[in-house]
């Protein structure tokens, strides 16, 4: 049936609504795709979801392709399956939790790993069943303390999430590549530019671990990538720790009086005009920087840590939480500190730190403090540092861990030359779980020889709404939405312009043999819209192909737009459905 928008439900915007930080978002809610239901919830309307289908269109046909098979599991699940996974209480307050009539605790399903896991228990029990791959496209549920960018990042959201079982390690290294690889032609197939990096595995667990990036300035990921084809999200990337350093001839370390100097900046610029050095000057590089932040672990309680690193490095908090997940990082505050009265703001060194320490505070460093280093740092007293404070000599910490900003220019840890950053958008993470899940919900099977093994597992996600947003942010222009033809809503929008009924009449008829063509037809069929209106609304709704029958057709022409290009041409109509048909096909 002809799609009319006399009575499509849809209504455009002329102005941005106030909400909307990014582009894709301020669009799509203009163009009429989605609206807003509540902080990080949408309502999907007509054109949007014609737009989300496609995407889910080709998602189930490369699943199909490497012999998934799709289930259905519900939204609404029971505590005791994540209860014994302790992910009723790792996912913390993101988790939706809900109480049924009967006092039992629920919640709306965040992921589906443990379901997954118990379905296959339930069902097989040999190797010959193996190996499996399951999938669904459903809602997920997450209570984002901060939701943003419209379907970018919100609180419920459709993902495809998929899940191989295989008896041996290199079953599961073979269903990890076949996924791999159907992401591949996924993210080819949705037209955006996009890069696959090294991820962590964060609370999933497991070993190998991928993401597939948008490349979009809208993101909130970032990733680096060098010119010899290193490439990872930031949270992933591994300092090049430098050879330990001989400490034979390092003098001993010595307080100095530093008054006023309760910052890097304040510190370096004493230093070189009281202790000037021969070789060179003082920079932030010589400093030991003793950050202070608290752990929020997910059941609530608190601790606190002491992150060691280069004065001219800041801690990237989004990074530590990448080592740390699910634990929560947050900077210790001043109420905090107080209650270490041996910490003195401003002038922390390692003496108080470390778990065998007065403090008690467990110490790491960056993975540049190497034995033999000799650093300027806090004398934990007011305005004094310790100069020539040598590490594995004068204090050794209780490990080391990647905290520290990752800088453009740094070198890849495979050296493959200088790092460049960039951002991106989660699409696609791939894991290789191993038997995480497996083990702690009891899933095995026998194998060839009778024997019972453990299944490992992979898993791997499409975000499907976010994907709607990420092809509308990597395609849209100034003046609009602008889709590719796969995932375009329709085929072609055609537009009826002026007050003459032949026109209308030509239009009518035209949409019609279109249709009987098997092409999809957006009409503008409104009578007393203006051609000006009608043409702005074409080009925020962004079909690929925009007809204007007009006033040309006294000619017995009418006008064919490319959206994407903005490229016009006239044709004749009694050549229309062929031309057409062969530019929708194209």
């Amino acid at each position: 049936m002809i799609a009319r928008m006399s009575t499509l439900f849809v209504r455009t915007l002329r102005e941005d609504p106030a909400e909307a930080e990014v582009a894709s978002h301020k669009l799509l809610v203009r163009a009429g795709y989605i609206r807003r239901a509540a902080p990080g919830i949408y309502t999907w309307l007509p054109l949007g979801l014609r737009v989300l289908a496609k995407v889910e269109g080709i998602v189930r046909e490369e699943m199909a392709a490497i012999g998934s098979q799709e289930v259905a599991f519900p939204v609404l699940l029971p505590r005791e399956p994540y209860e014994i996974s302790n992910r009723w209480t790792e996912y913390g307050e993101s988790l939706f939790r809900i109480k049924d009539r009967k006092d039992a605790d629920m919640l709306l399903g965040p992921t589906h790993e443990e379901m997954f896991t118990l379905l296959v228990k339930d069902m097989y029990g040999s190797y010959k069943d193996l190996p499996l791959s399951l999938y669904q496209i459903q809602n997920k549920y997450r209570d984002e303390a901060r939701p943003r960018a419209g379907i970018l990042r919100g609180r419920e959201f459709k993902m495809k999430d998929s899940y191989s079982f295989d008896v041996d390690d290199a079953g599961l290294e073979e269903s990890y590549r076949k996924h791999r690889d159907a992401y591949v032609r996924i993210f080819d197939r949705l037209g955006f530019e996009y890069v696959i990096v090294k991820a962590t595995s964060g609370a999933m667990g497991g070993s190998a671990s991928e993401e597939f990036l948008a490349v979009s300035a809208a993101g909130e990921d970032t990733f680096v990538r060098s010119p010899g084809g290193y490439a990872a999200n930031v949270e992933a990337v591994t300092t090049l720790v430098p050879e330990a350093l001989a400490d034979d001839d390092a003098p001993a370390a010595h307080v100095e009086d530093t008054p006023g100097t309760p910052t890097i900046e304040s510190l370096i610029n004493h230093l070189n005009e009281a202790f000037a050095r021969s070789d060179r000057p003082w920079t932030a590089a010589d400093t030991l920087k003793n950050v202070l932040v608290t752990l929020r672990h997910p059941d609530g309680t608190t601790e606190p840590l002491a992150i060691g690193l280069p004065g001219d490095r800041d801690v990237d908090i989004k990074r530590l939480e990448g080592q740390l997940e699910p634990i929560e990082v947050e900077p210790m505050d001043d109420v905090e500190l107080k209650k270490h009265p041996e910490l003195v703001k401003g002038y922390i060194g390692p003496e108080v730190l470390g778990e065998e320490s007065a403090s008690g505070i467990r110490y790491l460093v960056d993975p540049r403090v190497v034995t033999g280093t000799r650093w300027v740092t806090g004398a934990n007293a007011e305005g004094k540092h310790v100069v020539d404070l040598v590490a594995g000599r004068d204090f050794t910490p209780d490990g080391t861990i990647e905290a520290a900003e990752v800088r453009e220019g740094d070198e890849a840890p495979d050296g493959s030359g200088p790092l460049t950053l960039a951002r991106g958008i989660e699409m696609g993470h791939v894991f290789q779980l191993g038997r995480k899940y497996a083990e702690a919900l009891g899933l095995q099977v026998l194998d060839e020889n009778g024997k019972l093994v453990t299944v490992t597992m992979g898993s791997y996600g499409v975000g499907v709404t976010r994907a709607v947003a990420a092809v509308a942010e990597g395609t849209l222009d100034d003046i609009g939405l602008a889709w590719p033809r796969n995932v375009a809503p329709y085929d072609l929008h055609l537009v009826a312009t002026g007050k003459d009924a032949a026109i209308f009449e030509a239009a009518e008829k035209l949409a019609g043999e279109l249709e009987a063509a098997g092409i999809d037809v957006l009409y503008d069929d409104r009578p007393k819209v203006s051609p000006g209106v009608k043409f702005k609304d074409a080009e925020l709704i962004g079909v690929p192909t925009i007809v204007t029958v007009g006033r040309g057709l006294a000619d017995g022409n009418i006008e064919v737009k490319d959206r994407r290009s903005g490229e016009k041409s006239e044709i004749a109509l009694a050549d229309a459905v062929a031309h057409l048909t062969q530019v929708v096909s194209g």
